[in-house]
């Protein structure tokens, strides 16, 4: 569940729409925003979507999640994303990319980003927190609750 207010992505301002996904290393083609992730004998491929767009942290600058689809990479979670913020100089940083689903956290790092359970097949997520200058790993949760991954 997703904690902050955002915005949705039809009101990104298009600059930002096209450096953010610059930015994820996305290009437009045929009117969408892709990487060279999708199969080419597949329908399942989803292109990139700005899922997310928003301040997440209170700092008054945006953050957006960019959303890509298909197990051609990303396997049985079917999905990747990346957190990108926009810096105080204007420029569009990737702070994390992953296979599954973001879900963010109550929980939180230095300067209140949220902390990110990566979602994706099974029962037991792992959860990345913002340390100044990376989400590292955390912990493992499923339902807000400590777990052990299956080894």
């Amino acid at each position: 569940m997703l904690l902050f207010a955002v915005l949705l992505a039809a009101s990104v301002p298009p600059a930002d729409e096209a450096a953010i996904f610059g930015t994820a290393g996305f290009t437009q083609r045929g009117g969408k925003w892709r990487t060279d992730c999708a199969d080419p004998s597949s329908s399942g491929y989803e292109h990139g979507a700005i899922d997310t767009y928003g301040d997440l942290n209170g700092d008054g600058r945006p953050e957006a999640v960019v959303t890509e689809g298909g197990t051609f990479c990303y396997g049985n979670t079917g999905a990747g994303f990346w957190l990108l913020s926009k810096q105080e100089n204007g420029k569009w940083a990737t702070l994390y990319q992953s296979q599954g689903s973001a879900e963010f956290l109550k929980t939180s790092g230095v300067g209140k980003m949220p902390d990110i359970s990566v979602g994706g097949p099974g029962f037991c997520f792992p959860v990345v927190r913002w340390n100044g200058k990376a989400y590292v790993q955390n912990r493992f949760e499923y339902e807000g609750k400590a777990c052990r991954p299956e080894q």
